[in-house]
């Protein structure tokens, strides 16, 4: 019992982690489209970014946790052998280090328009908008249908 309330744990923080990458980089359009003397538009902006970048770290921290539990809890002796294949959960966890490689990656970028460094367009920001998305049908797909 106390597993399915671990999963149900994760679950929540997986969603609402990935709520905040798949808003942060909007932000980062919006970012890229503000007029260089529009200083309150882009300062609301910052802040905007800012706080849901901190909150969403949080969030990740206690997936991850969350996760880590859940895999020390699955038999992993048996991946090994014996029962079956299980390359699903090694593209899993695979994926998962890419997520948290795209959080950072929207950290560093966050920083770069802090000091107004950034050198994206707008189009090219809405292209990489789609990153989180793509992972995390990718993600689900691994879990829900294990396809090896």
């Amino acid at each position: 019992m106390p597993y399915l309330w671990l999963k149900a744990l994760h679950i929540v923080f997986i969603a609402s982690w990935f709520a905040g990458l798949f808003y942060l980089p909007r932000l980062f359009v919006n970012l890229a489209m503000v007029e260089p003397d529009s200083h309150a538009e882009r300062e609301r902006l910052l802040l905007m970014a800012g706080k849901l970048q901190r909150f969403s770290h949080g969030l990740m921290v206690i997936a991850l946790l969350s996760g880590l539990g859940l895999w020390l809890g699955y038999d992993l002796w048996s991946l090994r052998g014996g029962d079956g294949p299980h390359g699903w959960l090694h593209a899993k966890l695979t994926l998962v280090a890419l997520v948290v490689g795209y959080h950072v990656h929207n950290q560093r970028l966050l920083g770069h328009f802090k000091r107004q460094t950034h050198q994206r367009s707008h189009r090219w920001f809405r292209v990489y908008n789609e990153g989180s998305v793509l992972l995390f049908a990718a993600i689900v797909v691994m879990v829900v249908v294990k396809p090896f």
